[in-house]
């Protein structure tokens, strides 16, 4: 049988025994069993097209497939049929994560094959291939295949996640690499055509502090600045810094083409959550550069899997830069379009300890704005509240400058919460997105972002705002407090 047939017979089949119960409402999510990786973000032929990296038949993780979803608007998502399914000469063991480009009007995937020669020892070798399509729906891998067979001479194994653009006339691919010795880097490759790959060196590397492998690296231009995103494996926890168990976060600086020199400052962190790994973006026709990333951590613990599917991706952000060179994320403004009713709470109203909003609504969007300058509190911050005992906290505490997750009585009982830098200057502001089992937080513009899977047990009793100073109730003005019901766009 064909294998893409196959494929979709398997989802179809597990859609039927499906809970439902912590399914996301306007998140990405495969129509059953278990995604990873964002790949092959690109507009085509007016619609924005997302791929992930997908296993069909199983809750787990597996050989893995590219699973498909396009949308007008980055807001209302329609699945497709499964795009790529291993099992060929080129990619036996797996297609792995990689990029899609508009190659004058063919759709082309550029993915990484994977081939196990040991798999119990978790010994094999990747390659790089190119699947094509005109309708944007079916692919065909090319006769051609591999375009890259293996990796230069000084790298180990690791050899995969090919981010493909093109600069003037030249198709330029970087991809993820280590060295013999275990040193995490990028290396350049670049073409004429998408099928005949020059090797040109390497874009960048570890200093020895980040990391045995680069996964998923992307690279561009930024209001004139070059960024490079990558996701390094293996680098320590450093206090409220590198507490997940894999790591995604850039560098910036300058970059020459013609000497393939890439000068640029220390690694930053892109999100402070427990589930944001493998960050993709795209350059829209608007002008405007658009990530999306796994809102999910390898080896975490994922409940979802009892109930016949597992991982999802982020709502999708506009990246910008800005002072000092920092990346900030928010969500792109089409959002908007998934509010279906708006709650005015309050405006310009000084609270004492704590205020809540009853609402039993799950899927919810809040906008919380505290003035900081004459509070009596040392710490501010909104709660998501079950009915019960359960409860996602956010809070601020004002002398430390530190914006704290705290998702330990939602779901996340054991390292539960994750802690962000954030110079608040007398204003706080929180946009919250509250999904069934995800929480995404945006503060001051983007100046601290903080992303967690969540899965509560109880019904949502409400939104409350407190201010507290030491185990006392304090005041602070709270300049605003909104909330929207958000819809559902599975349904």
């Amino acid at each position: 049988m064909d294998r893409i047939k196959q494929a979709e017979e398997a989802l179809t089949k597990t859609k039927e025994t499906m809970n439902q119960r912590y399914r996301l409402g306007y998140h990405i999510m495969a129509p059953a069993n278990w995604i990873n990786d964002p790949n092959g973000l690109v507009q085509f032929n007016g619609e924005y097209h997302v791929f992930y990296q997908h296993h069909p038949y199983n809750e787990n993780w597996g050989p893995m497939h590219w699973g498909h979803v396009k949308s007008k608007d980055l807001v209302h998502w329609e699945h497709l049929p499964v795009a790529l399914a291993p099992g060929d000469v080129c990619d036996v063991d797996g297609c792995f994560s990689g990029s899609a480009v508009d190659n004058d009007g063919e759709l082309t995937l550029i993915y990484t094959g994977h081939h196990y020669t040991d798999k119990e020892n978790d010994v094999f070798f990747q390659n790089q291939n190119i699947a094509v399509s005109r309708d944007g729906v079916t692919f065909e891998k090319i006769g051609e295949n591999p375009v890259i067979a293996k990796p230069p001479a000084d790298s180990a194994h690791h050899f995969r996640d090919p981010k493909v653009w093109k600069h003037n006339d030249t198709w330029y691919m970087i991809l993820g690499n280590a060295t013999k010795e275990k040193v995490g880097r990028v290396i350049l490759y670049r073409s004429a055509d998408l099928r005949k790959w020059e090797y040109v060196g390497v874009l960048a590397q570890s200093d020895g502090t980040l990391g045995f492998m680069w996964e998923c690296p992307d690279f561009f231009e930024l209001d004139g600045k070059y960024v490079l995103m990558i996701s390094p494996q293996g680098i320590e926890a450093d206090g409220d810094d590198y507490n997940n168990l894999f790591q995604t976060g850039y560098l910036v600086g300058d970059y020459d083409y013609d000497t393939n020199e890439f000068v640029h400052g220390a690694f930053t962190e892109l999100d402070h959550g427990h589930d944001f790994y493998a960050v993709q973006t795209l350059l829209d026709s608007k002008g405007r550069r658009i990530a999306i990333g796994w809102m999910d951590m390898w080896e975490a613990n994922m409940p979802t899997k009892t109930d016949g599917w597992c991982g999802a991706l982020t709502l999708p952000r506009e990246v910008t830069l800005g002072s000092n060179n920092k990346i900030l994320m928010n969500p792109v403004e089409e959002v908007s379009l998934l509010r279906e009713s708006e709650h005015h709470v309050c405006k310009n109203k000084s609270i004492s300890g704590d205020y809540l909003v009853k609402t039993k609504e799950d899927l919810l969007e809040v906008k919380a704005v505290f003035e900081l300058t004459n509070t009596t509190a040392s710490a501010v911050g909104l709660k998501i509240r079950g009915l019960n005992d359960e409860e996602t906290v956010i809070t601020y505490h004002l002398e430390q400058q530190k914006l704290i997750l705290d998702c330990s009585k939602s779901g996340k009982v054991e390292d539960g919460v994750r802690n962000a830098t954030l110079e608040a200057n007398g204003l706080l502001t929180l946009r919250i997105f509250v999904d069934r089992s995800s929480i995404e937080v945006f503060a001051n513009d983007g100046q601290a972002t903080m992303t967690s899977r969540i899965y509560p047990g109880e019904e949502r009793l409400g939104v409350e705002i407190f201010a507290y100073n030491g185990d006392n109730n304090s005041e602070v003005l709270v300049k605003e407090l909104t909330y929207w019901n958000l819809k559902d766009i599975w349904k």
